[in-house]
């Protein structure tokens, strides 16, 4: 387990361990996280990722044939798939791969990101699986053969099952959180085993490094010129970055649309100087924001907030006042 983590991320730092359970601090120059590692079984291991950074670097691959399930509770993460394309996980989803061909390299478009990895062994979990339920006959090689996992990892939405599964490892009792864990990593297997994998017409969607690195220069972009307003076909043409595909993969990595990523954003830096500059007037945030109408501003803000602008100061000053 140590060597795993150390690996994962060369600046890291072990905040506990005890019980098989550690706890590592991951820091780079873009944040910081946390990685809080079990053994469930001989050849079973998990790990809970908690990340606020733009980009985790693991370690190398190597030949070893493992299964690995990875679910994404909360943000996205983009995986390299060689030759300079990438998918995206998100929200709801899982991603099942054979582990000798795992990326290791892990970009976090919204600095967020928490999710689970299982990992498990075939050779040595076949072996110790049987002997916590006798009869138990799902093995990690039978996994990977019914998903074709032996190159492309396979991104799928998670089943109403599946996501149950997932949901309650994250709220796990701490009395018997191994003995838990175990339970939950038998049932997961067992429904992985009946669900019905995914045709190959319906691969997941996948993107070209150029693409992701518009895609990040079309939001920077944005964020630097808040005050200004930019038609989507300006964009396009400013980028060089054809329409559809822009719109596509900048939903794949913000999880949504341009328009609706910028409104956010510029509510949220306006909430910032509301409390901020406490005598401001609204109608100069506004402006400061994108916005030629204090009116337009106003049912924006309280779209994304549900309050105005004025009802927000006012809340917050409130809250915060001694």
């Amino acid at each position: 387990m140590r060597d795993a983590i150390q690996q994962e991320e060369q600046n890291t730092m072990l905040l506990a361990e005890s019980d098989g359970c550690a706890v590592w601090q991951l820091r780079n120059e873009t944040g910081e996280g946390t990685v809080t590692c079990y053994t469930i079984f001989p050849g079973v291991e998990l790990r809970f990722r908690d990340l606020h950074m733009t980009h985790c670097v693991c370690g190398k691959t190597d030949d070893r044939m493992r299964l690995t399930i990875e679910h994404c509770r909360e943000g996205r993460m983009a995986y390299a798939l060689g030759e300079g394309a990438f998918f995206y996980v998100s929200a709801g989803e899982m991603k099942l791969e054979n582990g000798a061909s795992c990326s290791q390299k892990l970009d976090l478009p919204s600095s967020h990101y928490h999710g689970l990895v299982v990992t498990l062994d075939p050779e040595q979990a076949s072996r110790s699986l049987p002997n916590v339920m006798a009869g138990f006959s799902v093995t990690p090689a039978a996994i990977l053969r019914r998903f074709a996992l032996n190159g492309t990892p396979k991104v799928i939405a998670c089943t109403e099952q599946v996501a149950r599964i997932f949901e309650e490892m994250y709220r796990v009792p701490e009395k018997a959180r191994i003995s838990y864990f175990q339970i939950k990593i038998l049932e997961l297997l067992l429904a992985l085993d009946s669900m019905t994998p995914p045709k190959e017409n319906a691969a997941h969607p996948y993107f070209y490094k150029t693409q992701l690195e518009k895609t990040k220069a079309v939001r920077d972009f944005l964020a630097e010129h808040i005050s200004e307003n930019f038609t989507q076909e300006e964009l396009s043409a400013r980028f060089d970055f054809a329409l559809t595909p822009m719109k596509t993969c900048f939903k794949a990595a913000y999880g949504t649309s341009i328009g609706a990523w910028l409104t956010d954003y510029r509510m949220n830096y306006a909430a910032e100087i509301l409390l901020r500059e406490k005598r401001r007037n609204i109608a100069e945030i506004a402006a400061q924001v994108g916005y030629d109408s204090a009116s337009k501003f106003a049912a924006a803000f309280k779209k994304v907030k549900h309050m105005t602008p004025a009802e927000y100061r006012s809340a917050c000053l409130l809250y915060t006042s001694p």
